[in-house]
């Protein structure tokens, strides 16, 4: 449990350090800037990711860990472009990510 609390924590941290700046575009901030401060937001991703990969490869394999961490990526993004970006969800991206939940689906299952 606690490899998907901390991947879901990486990615809140990610999602703000790739996508938070798009919303303030139409300042002058200069992109060098804007991408040092990503990379200081990206820094607490890593140091939630890395020990919530560790701890799931105990659990997992390397592969279902890169799926659930993909999951909770999209999970979180469409949380963050719906509720900070205001972007609206359109019916193409809600069957896209029912395409990725199967994906997780067939990872896990034992055939």
């Amino acid at each position: 449990m606690w490899t998907v609390v901390l991947l879901i924590l990486s990615n809140i941290f990610m999602t703000y350090a790739w996508y938070g700046h798009l919303k303030n575009t139409h300042t002058n901030t200069p992109l060098i800037l804007v991408i040092l401060m990503s990379w200081g937001i990206a820094f607490f991703e890593y140091c939630l990711q890395v020990p919530a990969n560790r701890m799931g490869y105990r659990i997992f394999t390397a592969t279902q860990l890169k799926i659930i961490q993909e999951c909770i990526s999209l999970t979180v993004f469409v949380v963050f472009a719906v509720l900070y970006l205001k972007e609206t969800i359109r019916w193409n991206y809600i069957v896209s990510f029912a395409f990725i939940a199967l994906a997780v689906f067939f990872a896990f299952k034992k055939f």
